[in-house]
């Protein structure tokens, strides 16, 4: 019986340390990693921008369907490509990048159809408040680098948030509005 549990116990142990094998590590590439946002603009047109710093890791389990992200953003980078509405959106009306100069994306669930992740749902912070966000992949794939010669995986993910959710009213009153799309495109390099 003795021999019998200390059999089991050493199998349980490798399939553990078997399934913890399989989760890896990846870096964000910061040059093929974008965060951008649209929003409308007087329903007239759509304002755009994107945040140029950005930096983070992922862990993830193909085999085991699971995963982990931590992807901050230096707000302080956002470009529009226009000087002067850039510093209007770092302003205290709107990102307030004196006091809160980063946002941050925290994810713990991913969702899968087939092999391809469909979703990664977790919490971003904006502004000091933190809500859940859940981003959908619209392209996922993983692949060998010939560059890096290293395995790299990312996609397409967007999602639409409130910015009000996180404090951020300027221009409701006068109709701009609340929504605000999200677009992460990311790819991270297997460490």
């Amino acid at each position: 019986m003795r021999k019998s549990l200390l059999t089991f116990a050493a199998a349980a142990t490798l399939v553990a340390g078997a399934a913890q094998a399989q989760t890896a590590t990846y870096a964000i590439d910061p040059t093929h990693t974008f965060a951008t946002f649209e929003i409308g603009h007087f329903g007239t047109s759509t304002n755009r921008g994107r945040f140029d710093k950005k930096e983070g890791t992922v862990q993830f389990d193909r085999a085991g369907k699971s995963g982990k992200v931590e992807l901050t953003i230096d707000i302080s980078s956002i470009n529009t490509g226009t000087a002067a509405f850039d510093k209007h959106l770092q302003s205290p009306d709107l990102f307030d990048t004196a006091k809160h100069p980063s946002a941050k994306f925290v994810a713990d669930k991913f969702s899968f159809n087939g092999d391809k992740v469909s979703e990664v749902a977790g919490t971003l912070t904006l502004l000091g408040k933190t809500q859940p966000v859940t981003l959908k992949a619209n392209n996922f794939n993983c692949y060998q680098s010939p560059m890096l010669k290293r395995e790299v995986c990312g996609g397409d993910f967007e999602t639409t948030i409130d910015r009000t959710a996180y404090g951020m009213n300027y221009g409701v009153d006068w109709g701009f509005p609340k929504n605000v799309r999200l677009l992460v495109q990311v790819e991270a390099v297997k460490q």
